[in-house]
């Protein structure tokens, strides 16, 4: 099980769990691809883009829950 905290650090996430990618460029978080931004933890990253701790802690509870989601391959295929 991935467990992913304010101090989990974007890259690694992207790199452990890709299907997480669209959440975070749903709520502005754009520059996945960009060197600084895949250094930044999820608090940092918050931070910058103005997003206060409830707000976090429900991004935190979304990209967990995908991030530990069963991938279907057929889902993939559509």
């Amino acid at each position: 099980m991935i467990q992913i905290t304010k101090d989990t650090v974007i890259g690694d996430i992207l790199d452990i769990a890709p299907q997480t990618a669209p959440i975070f460029l749903s709520i502005g978080m754009h520059c996945l691809g960009c060197p600084s931004s895949r250094g930044e933890t999820v608090e940092e990253a918050c931070m910058v883009h103005g997003l206060v701790d409830e707000q976090m802690n429900k991004l935190l509870e979304i990209v967990n829950e995908e991030a530990n989601r069963e991938f279907d391959e057929s889902e993939a295929a559509q």
